[in-house]
């Protein structure tokens, strides 16, 4: 398996390149990327867009009525929504499904330690200013612990499960283990094997 830092590259080059692929191409990958986090974990990718179902909804509220067009209810007049922007709208949608799929299968791949290694990695360059590397590892170790908990909380009550997230969080951690792998030239070449990929597409 890849580098977990290539890997963390790869997902953020593929959630770029999305951005700018159009209908067809984001059906092909977005059926790509379903298919394989469904394999990998289910559950996890049902959580992830369970969770962001109100930021879909809005986000096709948004473009549907913010967009210039053709009415879909021609009988309301300016209160109704127009079809180009809900075909722009479901386009965002697409594109927000597929990064979180890929989400999914980066999540799938990497364990919380290997995740935590790769941005370790990533981090390298703060290695220059003291131990601000160190302290961001801790901070993300915490914010996954933290991420984690909330993203497989399925709680029906929604007033019990505001306050719990308004609450402090506690952590009783006495250390935190990072990891690290050495990073490879295959590493470099698989990213920039996804860059070039990402481009073309």
């Amino acid at each position: 398996m890849p580098h977990p830092a290539a890997l963390i590259l790869l997902w953020v080059g593929l959630t770029v390149a999305m951005q700018s692929l159009q209908v067809s191409a984001l059906l092909l990958t977005g059926a790509a990327l379903l298919a394989a986090a469904w394999a990998l974990d289910s559950a996890r990718l049902f959580a992830l867009l369970r969770r962001t179902r109100w930021i879909m909804l809005s986000l096709l509220l948004i473009y549907g009525y913010a967009t210039p067009g053709t009415g879909i209810w021609m009988a309301i007049g300016i209160y109704s929504p127009t079809w180009q922007g809900l075909g722009d709208g479901l386009l965002q949608l697409g594109r927000l499904a597929n990064t979180l799929a890929g989400l999914c299968i980066l999540l799938s791949l990497l364990p919380q330690q290997k995740l935590l290694g790769g941005l370790y990695t990533l981090t390298y360059p703060l290695r220059y200013f003291g131990d601000g590397r160190e302290r961001l590892a801790v901070r993300l170790a915490l914010t996954l612990r933290y991420a984690e908990t909330t993203l497989l909380d399925t709680s029906a009550d929604w007033r019990a499960d505001i306050h719990n997230r308004l609450a402090p969080a506690e952590f009783n951690v006495a250390s935190i283990e990072i990891h690290t792998t050495i990073f490879r030239m295959r590493d470099g070449w698989a990213v920039l094997a996804g860059f070039l990929l990402a481009l073309i597409v």
